[in-house]
């Protein structure tokens, strides 16, 4: 039944990567899980596209794309042109994989409309030559940003203003995340993306709302308190100036406060009447559950039904009031972050839609505490630090076309569909994934290939209208074993996470968790009726879905789904969000942590990346099986990062890369790794760098030790073994292939 343990080599043409038409390899079968290249900005779940919408039904597969369209690039062709070339019937961008008829006319991959070439199209700046528009950039690049000329601004294009709304009541206090949000804001204030036109404002609250002037001209920070949160408030616009003053003052100011409650929802109008005239980004620290005045929350957690087995309540939003005011928020250009930093219920799916509606992200740091829990300082410090100086495109608005007979019904992520395919988007960030669910319409008979096009129109923090737009053509295909052999297990994956969150919230939990176990029987059910020509014995399936079964076994035990075990509301909605959210790369791991062995690293087969070397481990199934009290084993599930050290380890790695004599000297709640000027030291050092390297976020590393409080949630993430409450991965299989031989 288990697939067999050899790697599995297979090719996927047709993705855009750097250069169009660049196919790419990657790892499966049973013992090595590769990680797709993250250069990946634009996934389809079916790499080749059914001819007709019977023949998907067929297939049991979802088809939809996965985005990632803000993404930092490395090598990012921008173009500075006052002819944008477009198709004059469906407005889509030239792209590699139009057809030139000749020199003066394209065809376009989508529509099929015959367009002229303009005159200035003619000439290449890059080769300087006259009379090649099919040699231009925009023709040799999958992903190109243009500098869009002034018929794309509805409005001269806005600065950058940045608005912090901080909680300040005695348990924000408490938690001490106001000094290291002031000193984070001193260090990075002048790397803060923006210009001239710069602007920042400050609102606190706690049962009042206090707005501070920062007008040039006077000599320090004046602070208005205002204690009718209900009643109109004349708004003070903010300048730059005195901004460095009021952050070394403002943990001051309440360090003494008894107030204890919370008029979030007043602030939050407040803030957003401030920014309305200009629209801008809106960052929201909040440590409580709100209960005063509008907006204001009851807690709605059964404690007691965390470990349920049965349906999940209360993960839909108890009041409309914060979607409400996100629309609102949408139309002003303006998006609002939450930062969530609490030991107690928030009520994260009532107030995450603040951020999801208005295209903003939300940050949650559980049980922070600033001498309790420093591992959760210190990512609070480093996602800061990235969320404060990384770029940004304010009043965006994406729209992903695709050629004639596909169409688009459904979108996941944080945004406001404003069209059937225009999404608003106030910010962008380069952290934000997208994903579309998409049908066929009409048949495909005549093509050969089918194209889609993402194409993101955003205004710099430097005041510069952008387009960038990214192109991805696949062939078409009338054959089952076809599209079989080109899905993307992992975009299938990543599609199916958020289709089932939408589900757990619109149904129940039970409900998205038989629908993820069915879209593994029935897809594998019609490989082996319509695919497979002799009928083996066992559970069968292509080399590409191979791993099929053990991701959506590790949904179904990922906090978001779970059942059984008991977890958080919070943590679940917040886990929920981030399936919504993340690009595929980051969710993968979330889905699917990665096991190493850590204790035994060499240099064979090692990377070279800047002179650094960086050991490249084995990566092992996630079963207890594969660990040993001998060893010491990495963890990396996205956001944490476990180092597990067996009671008998190594003692050369206790010394060298741990500092310590002995296993009991290894102190608990060790978070930081020792610089230690040793070869092993540095090697373990350099090999969890370059892991960390790959994703914007600062994921936390917890050393940990047999008797570790996180012992149980490093073992909860052994997908492969069985649980009181869930199947192991060999159970799992036979029971998908019970109910498909049925």
């Amino acid at each position: 039944i288990q697939p067999p343990n050899g790697d599995t080599q297979m090719t996927t043409p047709y993705v855009n990567h750097t250069t169009p038409y660049q196919s790419f390899r990657f790892r499966g079968g049973r013992g090595h899980i590769g990680l797709l290249p993250l250069t990946l900005v634009f996934r389809c779940t079916l790499t080749s596209i059914p001819q007709t919408q019977s023949l998907l039904n067929k297939a049991k597969m979802p088809l939809g794309l996965l985005l990632h369209p803000f993404k930092d690039l490395s090598q990012l062709p921008v173009v500075t042109s006052s002819t944008i070339v477009r198709c004059r019937s469906c407005r889509t961008y030239i792209n590699p994989f139009v057809s030139f008829l000749d020199q003066r006319r394209w065809k376009c991959n989508l529509c099929y409309r015959v367009n002229d070439v303009p005159e200035e199209f003619m000439y290449n700046p890059v080769s300087r030559a006259y009379g090649e528009p099919h040699k231009r950039p925009e023709v040799q690049n999958a992903t190109i940003e243009f500098i869009a000329p002034s018929e794309y601004m509805l409005r001269p294009p806005q600065p950058a203003v940045y608005l912090f709304v901080l909680d300040v009541s005695h348990n924000a206090v408490e938690t001490g995340y106001l000094n290291v949000f002031c000193q984070s804001l001193l260090d990075n204030i002048n790397a803060l993306p923006g210009d001239s036109r710069t602007k920042v404002g400050f609102i606190t609250f706690d049962s009042t709302i206090h707005f501070y002037n920062l007008q040039e001209g006077l000599s320090q920070p004046q602070m208005l308190i205002v204690s009718d949160i209900e009643g109109e408030t004349c708004l003070i616009f903010l300048s730059i100036s005195l901004v460095q003053d009021l952050l070394k003052n403002l943990p001051n100011l309440f360090q003494k406060t008894m107030e204890t409650q919370s008029a979030l929802g007043s602030a939050l109008q407040a803030a957003f009447k401030l920014l309305s005239p200009t629209g801008g980004r809106m960052s929201v620290f909040q440590t409580q559950l709100p209960n005063l005045g509008v907006g204001a929350l009851q807690s709605r957690e059964d404690p007691n039904q965390r470990a349920s087995a049965k349906d999940i309540q209360h993960l839909s939003p108890a009041t409309d009031f914060y979607k409400k005011l996100a629309l609102d928020c949408s139309g002003q250009q303006v998006a609002v972050d939450l930062f969530l930093l609490s030991a107690q219920y928030c009520d994260l799916a009532s107030l995450g839609c603040i951020s999801r509606y208005s295209a903003g992200s939300v940050y949650y740091y559980p049980s922070y505490h600033h001498q309790h829990n420093p591992a959760q300082v210190e990512r609070f410090q480093k996602d800061l630090k990235r969320y404060l100086t990384r770029k940004i495109g304010f009043e965006a608005v994406m729209r992903i076309r695709c050629t004639k007979g596909l169409s688009i019904h459904t979108f996941h992520g944080n945004f406001f569909v404003r069209s059937t395919d225009l999404l608003s988007l106030p910010n962008v960030n380069p952290d934000a994934g997208f994903a579309v669910q998409m049908s066929i319409e009409e048949n495909l008979d005549d093509m050969q290939v089918v194209s889609f096009q993402a194409a993101l129109l955003y205004t710099s923090s430097k005041g510069e209208r952008r387009i960038r737009v990214h192109t991805l053509c696949l062939p078409v295909v009338n054959s089952l074993s076809d599209i079989f052999a080109g899905a993307d297990v992992q975009a299938i994956t990543g599609l199916l996470a958020c289709m089932a969150v939408d589900r757990s919230v619109t149904a129940s939990l039970s409900d998205a968790r038989d629908a993820m176990t069915n879209a593994a029987i029935d897809s594998l059910a019609s490989y082996r009726q319509s695919v497979l020509t002799i009928q083996q014995p066992g559970l069968l399936a292509p080399a590409c879905l191979r791993l099929f079964p053990l991701y959506i076994l590790a949904l179904l035990k990922q906090k978001a789904f779970r059942t059984g075990t008991s977890t958080r509301l919070d943590d679940r909605v917040f886990a929920m969000c981030q399936l919504k959210y993340q690009p595929l790369a980051y969710a993968m791991l979330m889905i699917h942590p990665a096991l190493y062995r850590v204790d035994d690293l060499t240099d064979e087969g090692a990377l070279n990346i800047n002179e650094r070397t960086i050991p490249q481990p084995r990566v092992l199934q996630l079963s207890v099986e594969k660990l040993n009290r001998e060893g010491a084993f990495l963890m990396d599930t996205g956001m944490i990062m476990y180092l597990w050290v067996g009671r008998n380890c190594n003692p050369n790695f206790l010394t060298q890369v741990l500092g310590v004599p002995s296993y009991t000297a290894v102190p608990d709640n060790l978070y930081l790794l020792p610089d230690l000027d040793t070869a092993e030291s540095q090697r373990t050092r350099a090999f969890i760098g370059w892991l960390r390297d790959q994703r914007p976020f600062s994921p936390t590393l917890h050393i940990i030790k047999d008797e570790s409080q996180l012992k149980s949630s490093f073992m909860q993430n052994m997908i492969e073994d069985r649980t009181e409450a869930a199947l192991s991965y060999y159970e799992f299989l036979l029971h998908l292939q019970q109910q498909i031989s049925k």
